[in-house]
């Protein structure tokens, strides 16, 4: 009786960006996760240390318009009525869960996978409220955050590329292939917008004026 195979929608590794195949994507995941974890767990310590002594100067306070401690102080900084940071904590931690279940071998279904990028793209949005609302509204950084939306940027990026090339996004081949080739450039230039803004926002801060 002849042996039946099973039919995989996994394209051959070879053919895929070194970056989105399962080890290095895994290695990826655990790295940058773990990254951001430990700046979120950071920001979680420092906002305690807060709770206990609300005048306290913390690690991060630098000056006027770069403090952790100005921004945690804010209602911003507790969006769903509990710190921000320990969104960040769960959200990283599962991260570097997933890359150590690559490394393992193992192979989620489509459905994971969905949820994966959904989970990423809410960060990413996010990322994106904080940065607007830190540059436009607050006009205070806190360079943790900042470690944090430095890891999401490349962890959106890559997870949708990853998901474009096993199928979990149906996209048409044109554009998995453009984002492919131009993966790095579109984090490259998102740290370039991001770093932009921040320097033309905190312009007259950072270059003194002479008159």
């Amino acid at each position: 009786m002849p042996s039946t195979k099973v039919a995989t929608s996994d394209p051959a590794e070879a053919d895929l960006p070194a970056m989105v195949r399962a080890k290095p994507f895994g290695w990826f995941l655990i790295i940058a996760g773990a990254i951001a974890w430990i700046a979120s767990f950071t920001l979680v310590l420092e906002r305690l240390h807060l709770y206990t002594n609300p005048d306290a100067k913390i690690s991060c306070d630098v000056n006027s318009w770069i403090s952790c401690g100005d921004v945690m102080k804010t209602p911003q900084a507790a969006i769903l009525g509990f710190p921000n940071p320990f969104i960040g904590v769960v959200g990283f931690a599962i991260l570097v869960t997933i890359g150590v279940v690559l490394l393992a071998g193992a192979r989620m279904n489509r459905w994971f996978w969905i949820c994966t990028q959904i989970g990423l793209t809410a960060g990413m949005a996010l990322v994106g409220w904080f940065w607007f609302t830190a540059l436009y509204t607050l006009a205070v950084l806190c360079p943790y955050c900042m470690i944090v939306w430095a890891v999401m940027i490349p962890l959106f990026v890559f997870t949708t590329v990853r998901n474009l090339n096993y199928g979990a996004i149906a996209a048409p081949a044109a554009l998995t292939k453009f984002l492919n080739d131009w993966a790095w450039v579109i984090v490259g230039l998102l740290y370039l917008a991001t770093l932009a803004s921040i320097f033309f926002r905190f312009m007259h801060l950072i270059v003194p004026s002479n008159a």
